[in-house]
């Protein structure tokens, strides 16, 4: 089935997508065009009291063919994500891949029992997942080990202690975007939102508690339910939350009878202790009992490894990063950039040397401020025109096919091609013609990317707005202004 939908990707980008060409044919924006586009930017009441900055690059010569407010800093929300993509690509390289690895201080005699500890090292995977534990521990049992002696330990020294970028709010501590950030943190799916849990809230009988589920299956997490279930066809007000510090959710509202499954990915909180938990588990369930308890700690200096499990590279990481628009992974890499680079796996770090990468590219980002990978601070700013201007530079790398690959397709239904992108601009003309990075925050709608113009000719461009009075409002905005540069780009 991957395969299937690898292939389909290719597919649509052979026949829809942008194609770049070495040729420098002047392209410009019609009279009209910039007409149309003033209109909207003045006059359409969903810009009342906003800020919109545009900027319309050419992708053959950079030249910018059409600018507004394009020197404006502005918060780009997850467009930001363009960054942090960029840098980790140049500096990390697209064949890059993450080590977890499973060591003892001890060793284990012909009876399989390891006389010692059995540590678990994180080294900042954000895509392990159960299944990968659960193969670590039968990779265990087939060397024999049935018995764990001491303790298993979960080290994830591998990064700082530092678990939510600086400026993430209290609102989103439990929403499954703003997971703590720990070197060792473990998905419940293949959308790779490290450090959460999916609860499920199934309808039973009118008057009775509905059903519920926590997948992985753990006791990591309490569920106090207070719902009810309710009389076919009325209103479902249910309500998730989970205590600040605690594992422990409260389930409250009412589902109807006839209702749908209600599924939401919820945070845990300290990932490091969840995975070690759940990796104990994995371990009980392929018959290795251990004595001990399992607990975070750091691994000695010397120990032997056992086995271990490497990820997919960055170019396949990439694409559930930019598609899905996932801010654990943009954290990770930054705190992977600065590990690699200066041994800090820390946001100051990473942030660092993410501008030096970019600066080395040619980037100008000297008005731009930095406060995380992924975009979620309201205080990240930069520019429309840095924006292309960095898009335009990425087309002249040769991990360039890579991060294009990994960009949402406008209207294209498959979640791992149209991303963020796949409910928006679903029918002609701009289906397919938009591939581009999204980006959402309270106020706040930008997309930027590249477009193919009715004429044939390939842009790059960069929409950002603030101030909006509704953010989703926003998108209609952009859809508009992408049309006008659909049809009157030449």
């Amino acid at each position: 089935m991957k395969n299937f939908y690898y292939l389909l990707f290719l597919w649509i980008i052979f026949l829809y997508s942008p194609v770049f060409s070495s040729t420098t044919t002047a392209m410009e924006l019609k009279p009209e065009g910039v007409t149309r586009l003033q209109s909207v930017i003045t006059e359409d009441p969903l810009l009342k009291g906003a800020i919109a900055g545009i900027s319309i690059r050419s992708t053959t010569t950079g030249d910018i063919l059409y600018s507004y407010n394009g020197e404006t800093s502005l918060t780009p929300a997850s467009s930001f994500k363009l960054f942090t993509a960029t840098a980790a690509l140049a500096t990390l390289g697209q064949n890059y891949t993450y080590l977890t690895e499973v060591s003892t201080d001890g060793k284990w005699n012909e009876k399989g029992v390891v006389k010692g500890n059995l540590y678990l090292k994180g080294r900042g995977d954000p895509t392990l997942t159960v299944k990968d534990l659960n193969i670590l521990a039968k990779q265990l049992r087939k060397k024999g080990i049935r018995t764990i002696a001491g303790d298993v330990i979960a080290d994830d020294t591998w990064y700082d202690k530092v678990r939510y970028s600086i400026d993430l709010p209290w609102s989103d501590e439990s929403a499954y975007y703003g997971a703590q950030i720990s070197a060792l943190t473990v998905s419940p799916d293949k959308d790779y939102d490290a450090g959460t849990m999916i609860v499920q809230v199934i309808p039973s009988k009118k008057g009775k508690k509905p059903k519920t589920t926590l997948s992985p299956n753990t006791d990591y997490m309490v569920i106090h339910n207070k719902s009810i279930t309710t009389e076919p066809g009325s209103n479902e007000t249910l309500k998730i939350t989970r205590g600040h510090g605690k594992n422990e959710l409260v389930i409250e509202g009412t589902i109807p009878e006839d209702g749908s499954i209600t599924k939401e990915w919820m945070i845990v909180w300290d990932p490091t202790k969840y995975t070690v938990d759940l990796f104990k588990k994995e371990l009980e369930r392929e018959g290795i009992h251990v004595k001990g308890d399992c607990y975070i700690g750091k691994a000695p200096d010397k120990t032997l490894e056992i086995v271990s499990h490497k990820s997919e590279p960055l170019s396949e990481i990439l694409i559930p990063f930019l598609k899905l628009s996932n801010n654990t992974i943009a954290e990770m890499l930054v705190k992977e950039m600065g590990k690699v680079t200066q041994n800090l796996g820390s946001w100051e770090a990473g942030l660092e040397t993410e501008k030096r990468t970019l600066t080395q590219l040619g980037i100008n980002i000297h008005n731009m401020v930095f406060r995380d990978g992924s975009g979620i601070s309201h205080l990240n700013t930069t520019q429309a025109n840095t924006i292309t201007q960095l898009l335009y530079r990425a087309q002249l790398q040769d991990w360039f096919p890579v991060f294009y690959k990994a960009l949402p397709v406008a209207g294209e239904k498959e979640k791992l091609i149209g991303g963020t992108l796949r409910n928006r601009m679903t029918s002609p003309p701009l289906k397919h013609k938009v591939i581009a990075k999204t980006g959402t925050l309270t106020n706040v709608s930008s997309i930027s990317g590249y477009m193919q113009t009715k004429s044939g000719e390939n842009v790059i461009f960069s929409i950002v707005l603030n101030h909006l009075q509704n953010d989703e409002e926003g998108k209609i905005v952009e859809n508009k202004i992408l049309s006008i540069m659909l049809n009157d780009l030449e």
